[in-house]
């Protein structure tokens, strides 16, 4: 017998956050993928977080739209292109290039945002292309450009592990930039590096903090102005930018009351800041997301510019971008008031070299609309056609049911997308089936500035094709063949690389020109670099030679004055915060499909504070409705003094298809920074209050399921599928019911005490148990791990006990994901072995081993069974 070779491993990254970490990806030749962290690249060094590790659990065609669709029937690639190539160009020349619209992705590769702002700005002639990215680290763009000159991030991740202190403002890093976290852990570890987080919610990444900072929500400017003030108060001003005077007369004028905080914490952190020679202040959504996030940016920069800490090793504001390729898409134009490779959209000059490079028709002569501005045109009927690439608007733009009426009434919707069903595409006249993760070729950029390729490792399935293939078809059909000639992502990067060179030329920082005459070899073999790569200039930090892209070459210093947050009217007394969980991400497309990743937190929930949850009569794994002027959504409810009174908590991952009433950006008003049109998507005025359920349940089946009533929450499970379920009103016919929402035929397993309103009822068959259903008057307490456990295994009628034996552990609430380690195997390891420290349960248990994702959480199980009690993991 002889052994088949090992199929060899494929140099790629991993499709989540900005850090942009190395993978290995090996097909083990059945259509599934083995994932490691690739140990040579720069971004990760082989470490993953949980996300990246169970990458190869989302592979695969659950879901997948596998073939064009028209109006919901099957088509052929060229009727479908066609279709769109007609329609579009009839709507120019009816209406002109403004009546269409792009909205793109931050999750593209370059190759295919490249190809994208090529056909709109210099094709089409009309700069309405934005993309997701707006909404999340627009505020940075425009803050950078009124700084620098530029969109540059002048540091290196290496400049956390150098620092002597590192502020993270508005940055959950544990949960969504793990690697990153991991790597600032260690450097704490070894070196002794300050870490200050200054963030309204304690999050995960207080874990690590040596202060942390619990301001009042929105007075991010207030704190880094008084910084400012202090800085020059001690003789610290060692540059002399542009501003600088207007800057420090509004710094000085700035009252610290506004921050909330107690003068001692306040004044240890301006001590921490100003007495360390190197800081690092790494900024996230929590700065971005505002209708002042701009003026927040520059409040940041404003301190490291007038102390000189940019540019130099250890030192500099830093922001990190939530997608794998909000870079790339910044790179390439992908916002709809930028040039391709960094240049202006306003610049006669820029617009002009652009045009010529691309022998380009009708040039873009302005920007276009940004991305509520443009649905707010496809709700009125400016735009007539709107192509939707890669992204999930119905369910992440703000105001998001307003959004997904607009896309409904338009006259011509296109979405480009692996899933089938998701609440856009539901809204779509053409279906296009794109390549994912794993199946495309190209590059993108982190948010260290650091060009790396994602290289394919599965085969497309069906008809599925790339996006840049798709978006250049459409083009030639429109009569720029052409133009859009390309064979390869290789030949489009090329292309890329070339234009860069004409904007290293005009004085712009971003050139890779030493690409521009790459080959397909090359192109295949290129390895992880940061930009620039031209004959100018070769990698490294920026702006430490004092030389910025601004008129002058010198910085800009803004004068900000804080804008604080309204208080919320009186109908709507809370003010509600948004962000992400450890172990989703975005819209759960791909996350979703992993069993593991749906088990830590497998349902949508909101972070009341005890006081606001006595108040409103609810307690711990309550339902409670959350209402704004816009929408409500339907959560379940953790008590917990994470949050400060009046301002609670609530993820955004949920969608229609995974939950009744949880499109938490649906409650998020359409309110923008006046600058960089970013959504202030932390700040919603909502409502609160009990939602008055009869009957609470919790479902497992083998096959999907299909809940009717007026709360669930869906998630997959090793073998099978989960439910939380509540609703008003009692069904007739229990029995047929659970049939029905479970899937199942036959007579269940059955007990109903009517004196407590419980009903229990499991479906087996050969001894297995196929489905069960649990219900009861109140939040249902049973362990959900062993019924998972128990699914489509050996049973008996025991199994409507809902708790293991006796004899039979019961793992508890997933904790470690990597390992599938529950709550109480690890509190039983405290308690009987004595396990003291995170790293004794690493070495007792293996939990926290492997990704360090969970590591926050076992402290919290430390400190909570040292108090002698239980709680929900830290989130």
């Amino acid at each position: 017998m002889t052994m088949q070779n090992p199929r060899p491993a494929i140099r790629t990254t991993c499709p989540y956050c900005g850090v942009g970490c190395g993978i290995l990806a090996t097909p083990d030749g059945a259509g599934g993928l083995a994932v490691a962290g690739d140990p040579d690249h720069p971004a990760n060094l082989g470490r993953l977080c949980v996300k990246g590790s169970a990458l190869g659990e989302t592979v695969g065609l659950k879901g997948r739209l596998l073939a064009p669709q028209i109006d919901g029937r099957d088509a052929g690639w060229d009727e479908a292109l066609d279709l769109v190539a007609r329609r579009f160009s009839d709507c120019i020349a009816s209406h002109g290039p403004d009546s269409v619209a792009f909205y793109v992705s931050g999750q593209l590769l370059t190759e295919d945002y490249y190809v994208a702002n090529k056909l709109m700005k210099g094709f089409i002639g009309s700069a309405n292309i934005d993309t997701n990215s707006r909404l999340c680290m627009a505020s940075s763009v425009a803050g950078h450009r009124r700084a620098f000159g530029s969109d540059t991030v002048p540091g290196l991740y290496e400049d956390l592990e150098q620092a002597d202190c590192v502020v993270l403002v508005g940055s959950n890093l544990a949960w969504c930039h793990p690697v990153l976290h991991q790597r600032l852990a260690a450097a704490r570890e070894s070196r002794g590096t300050k870490v200050v987080v200054v963030d309204p919610r304690r999050t995960a990444t207080c874990d690590i903090a040596d202060l942390h900072l619990p301001l009042a929500p929105g007075s991010d400017a207030v704190l880094f102005n008084l910084l400012l003030a202090e800085i020059d108060r001690r003789g610290l001003v060692t540059d002399r930018p542009d501003g600088l005077a207007e800057a420090l007369a509004t710094a000085r004028a700035t009252l610290p009351q506004a921050t909330g905080l107690p003068h001692s914490a306040l004044q240890q952190f301006l001590d921490l800041w100003c007495g360390s020679g190197r800081v690092v202040t790494v900024y996230s959504q929590g700065i971005n997301q505002s209708d002042s996030g701009t003026d927040k940016v520059n409040a940041i920069l404003n301190c490291h510019l007038a102390t000189g800490r940019i540019g130099r090793p250890g030192t500099g504001p830093f922001s990190v971008t939530g997608q794998p390729n909000a870079m790339g898409g910044r790179e390439v134009g992908g916002l709809s008031n930028m040039l391709a490779c960094h240049l202006e959209i306003e610049n006669p000059a820029h617009r002009d070299a652009v045009r010529k490079f691309w022998q380009a028709p009708r040039m873009a002569a302005k920007p276009g609309l940004k991305a509520v501005d443009m649905f707010r045109a496809v709700e009125d009927g400016r735009i007539k056609a709107l192509w939707i690439i890669c992204t999930n608007p119905a369910v992440s733009m703000p105001e998001a049911d307003r959004v997904a009426r607009a896309i409904a009434g338009c006259d011509f919707v296109v979405v480009s997308d692996m899933m089938a069903r998701t609440d856009t595409t539901r809204l779509a006249h053409v279906l296009l089936p794109a390549t994912g993760w794993g199946e495309k070729d190209g590059t993108v950029t982190n948010s260290e500035r650091r060009i790396s390729r994602q290289r394919r490792s599965l085969a497309a399935p069906g008809q599925a094709r790339d996006d840049w293939r798709i978006i250049a078809d459409v083009a030639a059909r429109m009569g720029w063949a052409d133009a859009f000639a390309w064979d390869s992502p290789g030949q489009v990067f090329a292309e890329h690389a070339a234009l860069s060179g004409v904007a290293g030329a005009l004085g712009g920082d971003f050139d890779i020109s030493d690409h521009a005459g790459i080959t397909g070899p090359q192109y295949d073999s290129l390895q992880p670099f940061l930009w620039p790569q031209s004959p100018r200039r070769k990698g490294g930090r920026f702006f430490g030679d004092g030389r910025f892209h601004t008129a002058s070459g010198r910085a800009r210093m803004v004068s900000v004055t804080p804008r604080l947050p309204q208080p919320a009217p009186g109908a709507w007394p809370f003010l509600l915060n948004t962000g992400r969980v450890r172990d989703h991400w975005h819209t759960m497309t791909r996350t979703g499909l992993s069993p593991r990743l749906s088990r830590h937190l497998a349902e949508p929930f909101l972070e009341l504070h005890p006081a606001d949850a006595a108040r409103l009569g609810l307690r711990h794994a309550d339902l409670a409705q959350v209402a704004s002027p816009h929408r409500s959504a339907i959560l379940r409810v953790l008590v917990t003094d994470r949050v400060a009174p009046g301002h609670p908590f609530a993820p955004i991952h949920w969608t229609n298809e995974t939950a009744s009433r949880a499109r938490i950006d649906a409650l998020v008003p359409g309110v923008v920074d006046p600058v960089s049109g970013q959504p202030a998507s932390k700040s919603a005025n909502v409502a609160i209050r009990p939602f008055k359920a009869e009957w609470y349940g919790f479902a497992v089946s083998t096959r999907p399921i299909q809940p009717a009533c007026d709360y669930w929450a869906r998630a997959v499970l090793p073998m099978g599928h989960q439910a939380e379920l509540a609703g008003t009103d009692q069904p007739q016919d229990w029995t047929q019911t659970a049939r029905t929402m479970l899937g199942m035929t036959g007579e269940p397993l059955a007990v109903h005490d009517p004196r407590k309103g419980i009903r229990r009822l499991a479906f087996i068959a050969d001894g297995r148990l196929q489905a069960a259903l649990f219900v009861a008057p109140h939040p249902v307490m049973l362990s959900r791990s062993h019924l998972i456990a128990s699914l489509n295994a050996g049973c008996g009628g025991d199994i409507l006990a809902g708790r293991p034996g006796a004899d039979q552990p019961d793992a508890g609430a997933l904790v470690c994901a990597c390992f599938s380690i529950g709550m109480n195997t690890i509190l039983h390891g405290i308690e009987t072995q004595k396990l003291m420290t995170v790293e004794a349960i690493g070495r007792a248990l293996g939990a926290g081993t492997n990704c360090g994702s969970c590591k926050p959480d076992l402290k919290n199980l430390l400190r909570t069974a040292a108090a002698g009690r239980t709680e929900a993991p830290v989130g």
